[in-house]
């Protein structure tokens, strides 16, 4: 008989199903009109009742199955009093049926920690902006992140009444990416991906100084990664603090599985173990192909000004 497949795929598995009710949930909400806006530090750091009723969905379901891992959430709420009809049972056989890259097979639940951002883009969302808008769930061991999960709730909801809505991305190191077409950017060309809603000084001279061809402006760290695995952007460059390590871990998953590469500015990689402070205070730095050609270009003065 088949060996019963390695925890990682389980998790992995799980996670996508996880991912495809925390869509129905956000689709929910917003059809429903009532978004239930708080404003969290300010006006650009919105929480809405889809973030809410996501986070505690993704984890109580995860937390469930795989009780000794560790989870940790963008919002703070309490996980107690998690209802029935948030809880998602299922996995996707297909992922189930792939096996384990070998250096993975061996791991141990308390070994994992999940990162999960359940609305990545919630200005974007509160704005109608719905294709910015990325559920993400990132799974660390040994401090790296190792795989994810990527879910796009509007996929194709430009596409007209019949078109599927919504779309899930998936990566492993060792093992690759899937769910989307592989694209590189045009060669030559340097467009770069940034923020929309969280612009500076400091940002816009790093961009500057990059000399790009284009730049794009959209929200959320999950559809800046989908730019680039998609060859609609050739670098994605964020010169500021304020991105967190639940914005970052799905998206460095795949993007590492299909060979392209993400720092902080400075160049240093992210740590993704628990006890890692949430702040990507230095920024970031990602691209899926010439990684160096980027940052060789970041002025000194940038990478001063951000201390990671």
């Amino acid at each position: 008989s088949m060996a019963s497949p390695a925890l990682l795929m389980r998790v992995v598995a799980s996670a996508y199903s996880v991912a495809e009710k925390a869509a129905t949930i956000v689709r929910n909400v917003m059809s429903a009109g009532d978004l239930g806006i708080v404003e969290k530090a300010g006006p650009n750091d919105l929480q809405t009742k889809a973030d809410r009723l996501v986070q505690m969905s993704i984890c109580a379901s995860l937390a469930r199955k795989f009780p000794k891992v560790t989870i940790i959430g963008e919002e703070e709420l309490p996980t107690d009093d998690v209802t029935e009809d948030l809880i998602e049972d299922g996995h996707c056989e297909e992922i189930l049926k792939k096996p384990c890259p070998a250096q993975y097979t061996g791991i141990k639940e308390e070994e994992l920690v999940i990162w999960v951002d359940p609305l990545d883009g919630t200005k974007e969302y509160t704005e109608g902006l719905l294709d910015h808008v990325t559920v993400l769930i990132g799974i660390a061991y040994g401090g790296k992140a190792i795989a994810g999960v990527i879910n796009q709730p509007y996929y194709n909801y430009e596409a007209g009444a019949n078109a599927v809505l919504g779309r899930t991305i998936w990566g492993v190191l060792g093992m690759g990416a899937f769910g989307f077409q592989l694209t590189e950017a045009p060669a030559g060309k340097h467009i770069v991906v940034t923020t929309r809603s969280h612009s500076s000084a400091l940002v816009n001279e790093c961009i500057a100084a990059l000399n790009p061809d284009h730049v794009i402006r959209v929200g959320g760290a999950g559809n800046k990664i989908i730019q680039l695995i998609e060859g609609k952007a050739s670098a994605y460059v964020f010169a500021s603090p304020g991105c967190k390590k639940w914005d970052t871990c799905a998206p460095e998953a795949i993007l590492h599985a299909v060979g392209g590469k993400i720092t902080d500015i400075c160049g240093n990689s992210f740590q993704y173990n628990k006890e890692v402070k949430h702040m990507n205070s230095a920024g970031v730095l990602a691209t899926l192909r010439n990684y160096d050609y980027y940052a060789s270009r970041i002025p000194n003065t940038v990478k001063e000004s951000l201390v990671p």
